[in-house]
């Protein structure tokens, strides 16, 4: 029975004077949907081509299912990867397209079929068999690419960038399909991405990647409700995060000079980030004066610019609200939404309650 747990310890990547990766250490459960988020540069995509074996380790190990394969190649790993440009043969029909894993490894050509037309049913490609990747569209390139990968029925399931080509409607369409196949499935996938919100819609958790570390991993929605650092804060959310200059001292925050109740004490005086999401801030008679500067409209939800002092500050709020460009106003939040950063390090420093309680 094919697992697939993989474990990364103390993985190193240079290229010549230049560290990709330092010290990665990592868990991805057998089963689960992990995705590696971060901003381009991060790390993310090179860590996944280590676990293909497309990239040698500077140092560190890599294990799938308890097995050191650091050193394997990747054809002895049983992974198979999708390609943000899909790599399809344009001189092959889809059906050799899928097939061509089969092929290489020498199945017969009756159980290829087979295995050729059960994929790409998964993918509700099975009419598009005898076509050229020319002849596709966007969306089934990238069906037709899933369907080759498999195929092989590997250990782990890759996918760098891959819904990255395709317009914003068939990228929602295919990010279900994608995650209702692979629950169907239960093959482990490991799944990269830039994109906040496939991460948060896709992952069973997630490892934030910056600057060739691993600064987070945990669920989407423990990530999203505690931040282990500023950098994360302020990468995850849409708005991200408001992340304000401000002084904590006992059970309040001093932001332009106004105090704001927060759940957690400090004994002494301490300059910290204060995070509070768009979404719970408030606007009314108390709190720090601000002006709206410019109102965007979005349908269903308005994200509102202010300016607090010195400070630019963002409000999301439904359609029907009160606010106009040039209002004066004044900002809050309650205690329990505001989150404490160490100015210097960027470290979380409060636990927040649970989101909903007061």
């Amino acid at each position: 029975m094919k697992q697939g747990s993989v474990r990364l310890s103390g993985v190193v990547k240079r290229h010549g004077t230049t560290t990709v990766l330092h010290g990665v250490d990592l868990e991805i459960r057998a089963g689960e949907f992990f995705v590696m988020l971060g901003p381009s540069g991060s790390g993310k995509t090179t860590t996944l081509r280590i676990l293909a074996g497309l990239e040698a380790v500077s140092a560190g190990q890599v294990f799938i299912d308890d097995a050191d394969v650091t050193h394997s190649e990747p054809g002895a790993r049983d992974v198979a990867m999708v390609f943000q440009s899909y790599a399809l043969y344009p001189h092959m029909t889809v059906a050799e397209n899928i097939g061509f894993p089969l092929k290489m490894v020498g199945t017969p050509k009756d159980a290829t079929a087979r295995a050729v037309v059960d994929a790409a049913s998964r993918v509700s490609i099975q009419h598009l068999l005898e076509r050229r990747p020319g002849q596709l569209s966007g969306g089934q390139q990238q069906r037709v690419a899933l369907a080759r990968a498999l195929v092989r029925q590997p250990r782990l399931f890759l996918l760098d960038e891959p819904l990255s080509n395709l317009d914003a409607k068939l990228r929602l369409e295919t990010r279900l399909e994608l995650r209702q196949l692979q629950r169907a499935l239960g093959v482990t996938t490991i799944y990269v991405t830039h994109d906040q919100e496939e991460a948060m819609t896709l992952a069973d958790r997630v490892a934030v990647f910056m600057d060739g570390r691993i600064v987070q991993v945990a669920t989407p929605r423990e990530i999203y409700d505690r931040p282990a650092q500023v950098a994360v804060a302020g990468f995850i959310g849409t708005p991200p995060m408001n992340l304000l200059p401000a002084v904590w001292h006992g059970n309040q925050v001093v932001l332009d000079g106004v105090s704001h109740l927060v759940n957690e004490s400090s004994q002494q005086p301490r300059e910290i980030l204060l995070g509070v999401r768009p979404s719970e801030v408030r606007a009314g008679d108390a709190g720090t004066a601000a002006r709206v500067e410019y109102i965007e409209e979005s349908g269903d939800f308005s994200i509102v610019d202010l300016k607090a002092g010195e400070q630019r500050i963002k409000l999301k709020t439904g359609p029907f609200h009160s606010l106009r460009e040039g209002d004066a106003t004044c900002l809050s939040f309650a205690p329990n939404a505001a989150h404490l950063f160490d100015r210097a390090s960027g470290q979380r420093l409060n636990q927040p309650t649970e989101p909903g309680s007061t």
